[in-house]
């Protein structure tokens, strides 16, 4: 009777999820790609929940879910290279007739959904992965103003004040997926890409003054070829400065677990920076600038420490030897675990669909739960 009442309420409390996933790389990619990255771990959470979960993503994706393919291979290393606007075309058509199939439809592409999904009965709700500050947005959030967003920091939502913001929800990883390394470490690392407003230029500067040796795992974004030749490769030698190019998961691990700090010099405002929770997750702490998100991702003084400029970078890079890395990766399981990730979206999403967060026991008929035994 007891096993049969608790299967019906977690069946009752199960939901019928859609995740929608950009097209650019697969889920989760296959290198870089901090966006698909999030929608896998979240997806397989979710699945992990108990809920029945479909992932709208490219072909080549791997989920626990079930997966919707909609285009056959990532665009960014697919070959022969694709519309992305056709792509996306196709993915808006596959959404448009299945919307009826879910309880809510949880979208990540920023803005091309909204006039298909406002227009239907389904509730869904938009994380914003990006930055927000670009010309136009503010105009064009006017029109949806019920559309429901989340951020994934604070200090994202700046630009657009305005927004139905529903939360803020920090990402997460895995619990598993990255596992500490205790002992401290021998060079600084960087990670990520190659581009004026991560910063390699200052890493690479700040290594020099403290005398360490810079490993940069990171890709080069086409855009951004003028800036590596003339600012960057002068300054890699292959030995004290060197460059492993773009690196999975696996090879994540012991890149980050084998650094003593990661930098992260950051001169734009990033919204979240999913490196900062991967290097905690490894036990490294980061140095990272006031910048963004970092003050609500980094407790300075626990999980690394929070600078206003390269001097004060340098004097945290000769401290860092006063961070315990069992604390920095206990501050990474409090807080930035894709378990405690999943659950916060659950909440909002039983909020979008009108129902409570829990079951109570008097919440089952008892003629069900009987009938229920009967059969």
């Amino acid at each position: 009777m007891n096993f049969m009442v608790h299967e019906l309420r977690r069946a009752m409390a199960s939901m019928r999820i859609a995740q929608i996933a950009p097209l650019a790389e697969s889920v989760p990619p296959k290198l870089y790609g901090g966006t698909e990255r999030v929608i896998s771990w979240l997806t397989d959470e979710l699945v992990g929940l108990g809920h029945d979960v479909t992932l709208f993503a490219t072909a080549d994706s791997v989920t626990r879910a079930h997966l919707a393919p909609v285009w056959p291979k990532a665009l960014r290393l697919g070959r022969p290279r694709s519309d992305p606007a056709v792509a996306q075309a196709a993915a808006l058509e596959m959404i448009a007739c299945r919307t009826a199939e879910f309880d809510v439809i949880h979208c990540h592409l920023d803005w091309a959904h909204l006039p298909l999904l406002s227009r239907t009965p389904t509730p869904f709700v938009t994380t914003l992965h990006g930055r927000l500050d670009t010309p136009g947005l503010a105009n064009l959030i006017r029109h949806f103003p019920k559309a429901p967003f989340v951020s994934v920091s604070d200090s994202q939502r700046g630009p657009l004040p305005q927004a139905n913001w529903l939360s803020t929800i920090l990402h997460g990883l895995p619990a598993d997926l990255l596992r500490p390394t205790l002992e401290q470490g021998s060079y600084l690392a960087f990670l990520g890409r190659l581009a004026p407003e991560k910063g390699p230029h200052t890493a690479i500067r700040l290594a020099k003054t403290a005398g360490l040796p810079l490993r940069i795992a990171a890709k080069t974004p086409r855009g951004e070829r003028r800036f590596f030749n003339e600012q960057l490769q002068p300054m890699i030698d292959g030995e004290r400065v060197r460059l492993i190019g773009e690196v999975n998961d696996r090879q994540k691990e012991s890149f980050l677990g084998g650094a003593l700090a990661m930098l992260f010099p950051i001169e734009w405002p990033e919204p979240f920076g999913l490196v900062m929770i991967e290097a905690m997750a490894c036990g490294t702490p980061v140095i990272a600038f006031r910048q963004g998100s970092v003050p609500e991702i980094i407790e300075d003084g626990v999980s690394g420490f929070i600078v206003e400029n390269e001097a004060e970078a340098a004097d945290r890079i000769a401290r860092i030897h006063q961070l315990d890395r069992r604390g920095v990766r206990a501050a990474f399981e409090r807080r930035f675990t894709a378990r405690r990730m999943a659950e916060e979206y659950v909440h909002h999403y039983r909020q979008l669909r009108g129902m409570s967060g829990h079951l109570a026991d008097s919440q089952i008929p008892p003629i069900a739960a009987a009938g229920l035994v009967a059969r």
